[in-house]
């Protein structure tokens, strides 16, 4: 065997614990220091309690707490995106369309709707407003994620 290579023993080498207990061990240290021990942990004591010495519960806590603010944006954006107060400019129909909306008094997704309803006819009969204008309506207001009336879904000729 190599001499001076071994570290030093100690016999008595003192363990102290965070809860306060302490006993004497063999180690390679003269005082070792430990958060818990059989006296305070919950294995042991039967208490349930959390054990955390490395901040991973209050970390897990941040992350799940960035995930609900993350989903309230997210529930938020969504009901901005299909809000009925919307103006029709947002919709970039065109200027011919938008112009012809906004002379009938037609200046929300909200209003457009409610004409819908009524039925296609009624928007046809606005003067500079066609068929392609139509379609183009509703094709921007499905991929905004408005729900068109039934009666706009009918195809009158």
């Amino acid at each position: 065997m190599k001499k001076d290579i071994h570290p030093t023993y100690y016999p008595d080498a003192q363990v102290i614990c965070a809860c306060g207990n302490t006993w004497t061990t063999g180690s390679t240290k003269k005082v070792i220091r430990t958060d818990v021990c059989s006296k305070c942990h919950p294995f042991f004591t039967g208490e349930q309690r959390i054990v955390d010495t490395e901040g991973q519960v209050d970390r897990f806590y941040k992350k799940l707490q960035a995930r609900q603010q993350y989903i309230s944006d997210a529930e938020a954006r969504q009901a901005a995106r299909t809000s009925l107060d919307r103006p029709i400019a947002d919709l970039d129909l065109g200027t011919r369309a938008t112009e012809a909306l906004a002379k009938a008094g037609i200046k929300s997704v909200g209003l457009a709707l409610e004409k819908m309803a009524e039925g296609e006819g009624s928007l046809l009969a606005i003067d500079g407003f066609g068929r392609k204008s139509l379609a183009d309506l509703k094709k921007r207001l499905r991929a905004f994620g408005y729900e068109l009336p039934e009666a706009a879904e009918e195809i009158v000729v």
